[in-house]
């Protein structure tokens, strides 16, 4: 690995660890409605060495470039997501509406800066795409997807899609197998029944972060 993109690496992480410890605050005020609750010494640590993983996949997929702060804003606000639809099953419009912003306006700026139309093009419908879909499947069945998960959709097609299709399809159909394969595992346990209502955020993000994992190692083609 060349010593510039180890570096940036190294910063990213650190910028994840210094970050991280805010996070695992916002995470549980949000989920508490309650701006003086505290985040646990474990859930702080959990969460910061996440953040910081999530931030240095970020840089590793874009380089340094407008993108970045894209994904990284994205990582930050999934596992915010993520960790406040484990604890209440709910996915705050706080969260998700500036993650969307932010991120789209990132890509606008990345396209103007290094002429990557074509991947900001593929990033609005995959985002589009997305929602619709989700919406479509909140219509038919709103017991099992909830606004908040059609918007998640909506925003993970958007960094997704910007990635590439392949990674779009794969970060979908593997948070379907992780969500499938602990659903299973919890009723199994005895800890769930056939009729539980799961978190949709928590595999979805997981299926998403695996899947630019896998683009990161060439599996993806």
């Amino acid at each position: 690995m060349p010593p510039s993109r180890a570096a940036l690496l190294v910063v990213a992480g650190l910028a994840g660890l210094l970050l991280g410890p805010w996070l695992a605050r916002t995470s549980v005020r949000l989920a508490a409605g309650d701006d003086a609750s505290r985040s646990s010494a474990a859930r702080t640590v959990l969460t910061t060495a996440v953040t910081a993983l999530l931030f240095a996949g970020a840089a590793a997929a874009t380089g340094v470039r407008p993108a970045l702060l894209a994904l990284c804003w994205a990582a930050g606000a999934a596992v915010v997501l993520g960790a406040v639809d484990l604890a209440v099953h709910r996915i705050p419009d706080r969260v998700t509406y500036p993650a969307a912003a932010v991120c789209a306006a990132a890509l606008v700026v990345d396209a103007a800066a290094t002429g990557s139309w074509d991947a900001l093009v593929r990033a609005l419908l995959a985002a589009v795409a997305s929602g619709v879909v989700a919406a479509l499947g909140w219509l038919v069945v709103p017991a099992g997807l909830g606004l908040g998960d059609v918007k998640l959709l909506a925003l993970l097609g958007l960094v997704l899609g910007w990635l590439g299709w392949g990674v779009l399809l794969a970060g979908f159909f593997l948070g379907l197998v992780v969500g499938s394969a602990v659903s299973l595992a919890l009723v199994a346990t005895r800890r769930a029944g056939w009729r539980t209502a799961f978190p949709f955020a928590p595999p979805l993000l997981t299926g998403a972060s695996l899947a630019v994992a896998l683009q990161l190692t060439g599996s993806l083609g």
